[in-house]
């Protein structure tokens, strides 16, 4: 913009020199000013706008600085709103999975309690007889209907107060049959599986007379030994005594 002016004061300089005849100094003095106030003009004009211009980039850059702010300040948010919902579907997670647990453990129960109602009640009317029909046929003599009497009977009263009973006769059966290793198989389950049985003691001495049936009387004397340790005071008991004292 200088550059421009000194050019046409330069130009008007050289007119005013070839010219000197139609200008009066007044009028070079009046172009001259009139030259110097629109100079200022387009310079105070093209200062206002790199002004203008200045504010608006700094403007700008102070929106885009607080555009970015509210740009960190969303993300923090975000970021927070996210680790209280991966909080909240942890925990979800857990409940759901204490849930199928306690749902399952009561649904195992819920079917222990329906397979226990649908299970037969034994009558006990039936029950008896089949016991007594077994133990006739021992006492009959018919020994080999009479293990399979009671093996019936164990296999449909399998809760029965008579199941010790009725596996003792078995063994006795046995015995009676000669069949002397299945008869102290037979006693040896009584006295596994109900060692508190009445007919416990009975069972021991049935294995100690297979035993010496068998011409095993070591075996049998031990055995009579271990009955009087096990099972004293008791009717079995008074007959291994006599046994052993060689009485019977």
């Amino acid at each position: 913009m200088k550059l421009r002016a000194a050019l046409l004061l330069g130009l008007l300089f050289a007119a005013g020199t070839a010219r000197a005849g139609m200008f009066d100094d007044e009028e070079a003095r009046k172009a001259i000013l009139d030259l110097r106030v629109q100079v200022e003009a387009n310079q105070k004009a093209a200062e206002a706008r790199l002004v203008k211009l200045e504010s608006q980039a700094q403007d700008r850059s102070i929106d885009v600085a607080r555009q970015l702010d509210e740009l960190r300040q969303e993300l923090a948010r975000l970021r927070g709103e996210l680790e209280v919902q991966a909080h909240q579907l942890d925990t979800l997670d857990r409940r759901q999975k204490d849930l199928y647990v306690d749902l399952d453990a009561r649904l195992r129960k819920l079917e222990a309690a329906a397979k226990a109602q649908e299970k037969p009640v034994a009558d006990p009317v039936a029950e008896g007889k089949a016991y007594e029909a077994a133990l006739n046929q021992f006492k009959l003599g018919n020994f080999q209907a009479s293990v399979a009497a009671f093996q019936g009977f164990l296999a449909s009263y399998p809760d029965s107060q008579q199941v010790s009973n009725a596996q003792y006769w078995i063994g006795n059966a046995y015995y009676e049959l000669r069949d002397y290793k299945t008869a102290i198989a037979a006693q040896q389950k009584v006295l596994a599986t109900w060692p508190g049985s009445a007919k416990a003691p009975d069972a021991m001495l049935n294995i100690a007379s297979c035993q010496a049936a068998m011409g095993d009387n070591k075996a049998a004397r031990e055995t009579l030994q271990s009955l009087l340790k096990k099972y004293p005071g008791t009717p079995a008991a008074d007959q291994a005594k006599q046994r052993l004292a060689g009485k019977r």
